[in-house]
């Protein structure tokens, strides 16, 4: 069931590209609607993984993956209307790389290892999408928030990356 959630939110990725790529209200609506399943998946398969006892690593993974597609294929086609700079896209998918490398490669751990910043980016890269998809329904006064809003998480995604590399390089095992 947990994993199912997952899979709605991995078929989400393509409509989210497409309508995050486009400027009208219409599809920003249904934008919205995209975001909306994909949090609440988002927020219901942990619990029900560990309510049903089939929490697994390969689930968390496949669940951390499919966030990080998910909310990168939204950024970089806005990115591509100018609605968030390219940088961002960018460095989560150079942070994620990171991620996965340091846990399975440097550590030579069996699952992902989260660092704090790095988690709380992670929700927080949905805040742009969000905002961008608000702005297009005609709340405009959002507008003026977008780009600092982006820029404290290119910044953020920037020292989460610094933070790991020292861990890495202060210890690499």
């Amino acid at each position: 069931m947990a994993h199912s959630l997952t899979a709605v939110r991995l078929f989400l990725v393509v409509p989210l590209a497409y309508l995050m790529a486009r400027e009208d209200a219409d599809s920003a609506i249904f934008a919205a609607l995209v975001i909306v399943a994909a949090i609440s998946t988002d927020l219901l398969d942990g619990p029900i993984a560990k309510w049903r006892g089939t929490a697994s690593l390969p689930g968390r993974t496949f669940d951390h993956t499919t966030d990080f597609l998910f909310v990168t294929s939204g950024l970089v086609a806005g990115a591509t209307r100018g609605a968030f700079p390219w940088i961002l896209p960018l460095l989560i998918a150079a942070a994620f790389a990171q991620y996965v490398m340091d846990s399975y490669w440097f550590r030579r751990q069996s699952e992902l290892c989260m660092n704090q910043l790095g988690r709380y980016n992670g929700i927080l890269y949905f805040v742009p999408l969000c905002g961008d998809v608000l702005i297009r329904m005609g709340l405009s006064f959002l507008q003026p928030l977008l780009a600092p809003v982006a820029w404290m998480l290119v910044v953020s995604t920037l020292l989460s990356m610094i933070q790991r590399l020292a861990r890495i390089m202060h210890n690499p095992g």
